[in-house]
């Protein structure tokens, strides 16, 4: 039997449901699904570390869980105060009978991403996949209302941190790696709402392109997912109310997705199978037009 994609998931209107950023999961309803139920491996990563960044909750979460049901071991990056999610993705990685190194700390700090990379060699003993996830997102109403501290936020961690732990990872990873970045439709469509976020994304793509030619010669591959509005607790805690109640509305899906429904394109991405993919930004949008 084949699902309808319109019907698969909860439609708006949701609930309001403030959170303080970065949010999380268990106060979510409904609760995003991560494919802690669903998703069901078929060795495509056997035998690969990955490192997944921003892996306790929404697209990470469910990259995380889905590359270990692949045979993959998993090193979790996330922030301190998320540390009961991060607990609650190493039960799931275990119980898919793989390794997972846990790396709380703030991604902004160079020296952070670069202990990340060696912490990984020395638990592991190599690095074959980075995914790229961790990210920051406030709203505005106004450029006026875009604190400068807020806007250099954006910038280090959803910028600055993806190119400090690249650096750092490249030089362990060997022909075949392959590095995954979570960009936006945002970076295609920005949102005058979430300035500093778009522009963020879309130096994010930007930077895929390049990096695809820059190690194209080392044998390690870089891609870019444009994920639509996805159910994530980035979303209560990054948006009023009233974008909350009819997230996702806006597709021609009448949905927002799903993080299970995004880990699929990071595991193709991140398999041998994607050996002559590199350079492609992949959107995963409900058929919303993105070019």
């Amino acid at each position: 039997m084949t699902d309808d994609p319109l019907k698969k998931y909860p439609r708006p209107p949701f609930k309001a449901q403030p959170q303080s950023f970065p949010g999380l999961t268990s106060k979510m309803s409904p609760e995003p699904d991560h494919g802690e139920g669903s998703y069901k491996g078929s060795g495509r990563l056997d035998g690969k570390v990955a490192i997944v960044t921003g892996g306790d909750s929404g697209i990470g979460r469910a990259v995380a869980i889905a590359f270990a049901r692949e045979g993959a071991d998993i090193a979790l990056s996330y922030l301190d105060e998320e540390g009961k999610d991060a607990e609650e993705v190493k039960v799931w990685i275990e119980k898919a009978g793989r390794r997972c190194l846990l790396l709380p700390g703030d991604m902004s700090a160079a020296s952070h991403c670069r202990a990340m990379a060696e912490k990984t060699v020395e638990a592991f003993g190599k690095i074959d996949v980075l995914i790229n996830n961790e990210a920051f997102q406030h709203p505005n109403e106004g450029l006026d209302d875009i604190d400068d501290e807020v806007f250099e936020k954006h910038f280090r961690v959803n910028v600055f941190a993806p190119f400090y732990l690249t650096k750092a990872a490249v030089k362990h990873m060997k022909p075949g790696g392959s590095i995954v970045v979570t960009s936006s439709v945002n970076s295609k469509h920005p949102m005058p709402s979430l300035f500093a976020y778009s522009a963020t994304k879309g130096a994010l793509s930007n930077m895929v392109i390049s990096l695809s030619g820059m190690l194209a010669e080392k044998g390690i591959r870089v891609n870019g997912v444009l994920p639509g509005p996805i159910w994530t607790p980035f979303i209560p805690a990054g948006m009023d109310d009233a974008s909350v109640q009819s997230f996702g509305s806006q597709t021609p899906f009448g949905r927002p997705g799903q993080p299970a429904e995004l880990a699929p394109s990071y595991v193709m991405l991140a398999s041998d199978e994607s050996s002559y993919t590199s350079g492609a930004l992949i959107t995963v949008a409900g058929a919303m037009p993105i070019f």
